[in-house]
């Protein structure tokens, strides 16, 4: 099913200061002095704890969000790993608690903002709810705009405050506040010191909550993990060197009753500013950080509605994507909510009810990697893969467990109650309109079980989505493929099999008949795409080699069934006439996923709207090749002693120096095609084909225009 797609607008420090400003509100502003009451003086050693344990979680969800960078996040994680079922109540309880954690941060904007103005807290709260609202529907890169102000707002207040905190700290007796603030570090023991660890985790939750916006990430496999690792580092260096220096200045009763710690110690070591000048800079870090949690959770948590009204588990119309290229009904349908929670309930209360849920999600995620390795799906392609699998999975599980039985028994029963709900809806709505059933089911199939075929075919979707990677040689092999472009009538399918294992095993140093009989036996496997009157037939042989491919133009009409083929365009059924291209490809087993994004890329190429125009108009090999190229990474020259370019001929290839790590891939000499060698010696009338970084290629042409005039 095809659907409107959001726009990749958002690149790394997006990803950061959306990851960032989730994280920072509540947990820094509000809890020190509350945590500080559980455990004492160690209140600063359970928010690194804490930070650490919400490694395993982000290393699972960094992977699964590189390898299905979709909106929805969690949702859609969980519901194609688990299946539909998990994945309508991870989708319910994750809008549902990230709108709680939202509006509770918009709470807390308002309340700071009371400190130097009077203002009533819930109305300001539904006017900074609707004007966030608005904005996100402007558009994606708007909202991250604002985002990348607070959260540079924040962090630059932050580093100041802490960098004159420390200075405070040890500019007197650093021992004697040891011993007189730290002592006793833990008031309630161990038992304490975890329950403070349970409680502060969750200040960590919104770490996750970037993978609800990963389909608008531009290159998700580098900016998903490391905006989230940047962001991780960030937290945890801001909560454990603040919460430090709160212990330290702050007296040990008054801090465990302070519900604005921040602002207290700020007074303590910021009193040689002018005014007021210290505690407004809290308050603007606080307003900075309650405002970018409460932005980025409305731009997240409208993303939960996107993606499950594209898989029919809510209505249509929440899939909507308005002129600014925004889900503007699922906007709309989060400050709605938004707005109902801040007027009808204690936000602050019901946030908390949620934390358990939280917790639930990140054990499911965890065990999303399980099942996604174990299922044995080629096409799960992680731009990063998590370290230590499946140990760290297992212990995120198991952590996540302990801590939501720290939650107590109503954030448990509100965490059953919505579980419970978002089965029944799923069984009462969505029951019957969906053939899915989530990648366990290949799990299940290693016992005998059927498989969930679906999830494969879209999970070439996303590697056709996601591209390319930097290291895949996908020019190089355009560039260097052998073409058959006879213009004879008496071609057949079996013809060109055999013309093109004969080319293709000579490169391979294979044997021929065991390219053809391969190439034969893909057929009934259903690995051959048709599409746009064109087929690729592609194999993987036991052997280390570099892939190689051959390409042919068909003049005359061939007539191929489909049956037991995979389709690139669902309406082409039966019998394609006038096929006009073919294209094989033959790489190394060991090297799977780089064959599956290199046929994904194929397959975006072959589905442009003019390719087949484009190829049948083309007046040579090296234009057929072109088509195939992406135009903006390869260029030929023609060698002549009427230009500049008579400089080349005489050197050998290794002799050419040429921008960057561009690469000569085809010489051309007298109508035949030669893959060029270091020693190969360029000669007059010679074509070379070169493929480059976009940077490298864009000097070449102007030094070829420049050369032609």
């Amino acid at each position: 099913m095809e659907h409107e797609k959001l726009e990749k607008q958002l690149g790394l420090w997006d990803v950061y200061a959306i990851a960032t400003g989730a994280m920072f509100s509540s947990g820094f502003f509000l809890l020190p002095g509350i945590a500080a009451a559980e455990t004492g003086p160690s209140v600063f050693i359970a928010y690194l704890v804490s930070g650490l344990l919400v490694l395993p979680t982000m290393f699972s969800v960094a992977e699964l969000a590189t390898a299905m960078p979709k909106a929805g996040g969690t949702y859609y994680i969980i519901d194609r790993s688990l299946g539909p079922v998990m994945g309508t109540v991870g989708g319910y309880g994750s809008w549902l608690a990230l709108v709680l954690k939202s509006a509770f941060a918009l709470i807390g904007m308002g309340a700071y903002i009371s400190i130097f103005i009077e203002v009533p807290i819930v109305p300001v709260a539904i006017v900074l709810t609707v004007v966030f609202g608005l904005l996100n529907i402007v558009g994606a890169k708007e909202t991250t705009a604002l985002q990348k102000v607070l959260v540079a707002a924040l962090i630059s207040i932050m580093t100041f405050y802490i960098a004159q905190g420390l200075f405070s700290v040890f500019s007197v007796d650093f021992f004697e506040v040891t011993r007189t603030q730290f002592t006793p570090l833990f008031i309630n023991g161990a038992t304490g010191f975890w329950a403070t660890v349970g409680m502060v985790f969750v200040s960590y939750a919104g770490l996750t909550k970037v993978a609800s916006v990963a389909e608008e990430v531009r290159n998700p496999d580098r900016n998903i993990p490391w905006g989230m690792f940047l962001s991780i580092m960030s937290a945890i260096f801001v909560y454990v060197a603040g919460v430090f220096i709160m212990v330290s200045v702050l007296d040990p009763t008054e801090f465990r009753q302070d519900l604005t710690p921040v602002a207290t110690a700020g007074e303590a070591f910021m009193s040689w500013l002018p005014g007021d000048m210290g505690i407004l800079l809290v308050v603007i870090a606080a307003v900075a950080a309650f405002a970018s949690t409460g932005n980025a959770g409305i731009m997240s948590a409208s993303r939960y509605p996107l993606a499950m009204a594209r898989d029919k588990l809510i209505d249509k119309w929440f899939s909507k994507i308005g002129t600014m290229g925004t889900p503007v009904i699922a906007i709309i349908a989060t400050v709605f909510l938004m707005i109902f929670f801040l007027v009808a309930f204690d936000v602050a209360e019901v946030a908390k009810l949620a934390s358990a849920f939280q917790l639930m999600l990140f054990a499911l995620l965890n065990l999303a990697v399980i099942v996604m390795r174990e299922s044995k799906i080629e096409e799960y392609d992680p731009g990063f893969n998590s370290p230590f699998y499946p140990w760290i999975q297992i212990a995120g599980m198991i952590l996540s467990a302990v801590l939501i039985l720290e939650m107590g028994l109503l954030s448990i029963i509100f965490t059953v109650v919505v579980s419970i709900f978002s089965v029944g809806w799923f069984y009462y709505y969505a029951y019957g309109k969906i053939d899915r059933e989530g990648a366990i089911f290949h799990v299940t199939a290693r016992l005998g079980k059927r498989k969930d075929y679906g999830l494969e075919r879209e999970m070439r979707g996303i590697l056709r989505e996601k591209g390319l990677r930097e290291e895949d040689p996908y020019e190089q092999v355009v560039a260097q493929a052998e073409v058959i472009d006879e213009p004879t009538d008496k071609l057949s399918y079996t013809t060109i099999i055999k013309q093109a294992s004969d080319i293709l095993a000579k490169r391979l140093k294979m044997e021929e008949q065991q390219l053809v009989d391969d190439f034969c036996k893909a057929q009934d496997l259903g690995t051959i795409p048709l599409g746009n009157n064109t087929v690729i037939n592609h194999i993987r042989v036991e052997k280390d080699c570099d892939p190689q491919m051959v390409l042919v133009r068909i003049p005359e009409s061939i007539t191929v069934s489909t049956e037991g083929y995979e389709v690139l365009d669902e309406d082409e059924t039966g019998e394609v006439e006038n096929l006009c291209a073919m294209i094989f490809l033959v790489s190394s087993s060991e090297n799977s996923s780089q064959h599956l994004r290199i046929i994904a890329h194929l397959a975006e190429m072959i589905g442009s709207r003019h390719f087949i125009e484009r190829w049948n108009s083309a007046s040579n090999e090296s234009e057929l090749r072109e088509i195939l190229l992406r135009d903006e990474r390869f260029i030929n020259i023609t060698i002549t002693k009427q230009n500049s370019t008579r400089e080349l001929i005489g050197k050998k290839i290794m002799e050419v120096d040429l921008p960057g790590e561009s690469l000569i891939t085809i010489l051309k000499r007298n109508g035949d095609i030669k893959i060029p060698h270091g020693s190969t010696v360029i000669e007059e009338n010679d074509q070379l084909s070169i493929i480059g970084d976009i940077e490298d290629i864009e000097v070449i042409k102007e030094w070829r225009k420049s050369v032609e005039n």
